[in-house]
């Protein structure tokens, strides 16, 4: 196992040109990370960088030795993991990134259930509304949308949300209902900051004959949260573009009302990414299981829809 470690932390250091990036993937020091590494070339008699106070660069030597250990790596780490069931259960530390409001509503309130049925696993789960590397972070899954597929990370798609209009019966008990997209147009909206690219979101909307509109909202107040826009349009604000999984409660008791009906925007496909892994550890396959499992149970692809 020692030369396990050492090969780890070599592929890591690798991987991320730094022994302080390596240590932080591994819950190592940069120093156990150094001392693995010269550990290894002392074994091989050939040195696998060239260190400099900026950064690592692999030798000759260290690129030829890379790439025959790292899918092999890959491999046996997994293998490690998947030893578990041999106890019976799936074990380790799931480390899953998802967005705030989304993996509060429909994510947190499933973990009494997940622990209850794999007690061996311990869920570290980050809420945060970012991209993310899963492989250079050392994240097991995430759960949203728009994540750039990296090299070595897949996507399971779990449903394709719509985008819909809202507003409060308060802030409508003046207004005529709106007949057409233009009818809105005048009316205070609350508009979405993206917080990956920092850009107001346009709002592009089609209906089922796929005929295709834009309104320029007039916008009064700016945020970056779906939750949070929500609540703004409860609080009579104005009106708002609102993902559906984010709203659909609230059109149910009637505290907001849904403009336009037949218009809706499209945000892509919410999924859940993991390693494209050959031998997937145990903790990561299960859990994918267990969320693709209750989406299609709850029918949550359907809830997510306009229509």
């Amino acid at each position: 196992m020692e030369t396990l470690a050492s090969i780890e932390s070599f592929v890591r250091s690798a991987e991320t040109s730094s022994f302080s990036a390596a240590a932080r993937l591994l819950g190592l020091t940069p120093a156990a990370i150094s001392k693995n590494v010269a550990t290894l070339e002392g074994k091989l008699g050939v040195r696998l960088f060239q260190r400099s106070t900026r950064r690592l660069t692999l030798t000759e030597a260290g690129e030829a030795f890379l790439l025959e250990v790292s899918g092999g790596l890959d491999t046996v780490q997994a293998a490690l993991a998947n030893a578990s069931r041999n106890r019976g259960q799936p074990s380790g530390t799931l480390k899953v990134s998802l967005a705030f409001a989304f993996g509060r509503q429909y994510i947190l309130p499933l973990l009494t259930d997940f622990i209850a049925k794999y007690p061996d696993i311990q869920p570290d789960w980050r809420f945060e509304n970012r991209q993310v590397d899963l492989i250079n972070e050392g994240i097991d899954v995430a759960i949203g949308g728009g994540i750039e597929l990296s090299p070595g990370v897949v996507a399971r798609e779990l449903a394709r949300p719509h985008m819909v209009l809202v507003a409060s019966p308060a802030f409508l008990a003046d207004k005529k209902m709106p007949k057409v997209l233009a009818d809105v147009s005048a009316w205070d909206a609350i508009v979405r900051r993206s917080s990956n690219t920092g850009r107001i979101q346009p709002w592009q909307l089609r209906n089922k004959n796929n005929e295709q509109d834009m309104v320029e909202p007039k916008a009064r107040v700016i945020l970056n949260d779906p939750e949070a826009i929500c609540n703004a349009v409860l609080m009579d604000v104005g009106i708002a573009l609102v993902p559906m999984p984010h709203v659909r409660n609230y059109l149910q008791d009637g505290s907001l009302i849904r403009l336009l009906p037949k218009w809706y925007g499209d945000v892509g496909p919410l999924a859940i990414y993991f390693s494209s892994a050959k031998l997937l550890p145990a903790k990561t396959r299960v859990f994918v299981d267990f969320i693709v499992e209750h989406f299609r149970h709850e029918d949550l692809a359907k809830k997510f829809s306009a229509f």
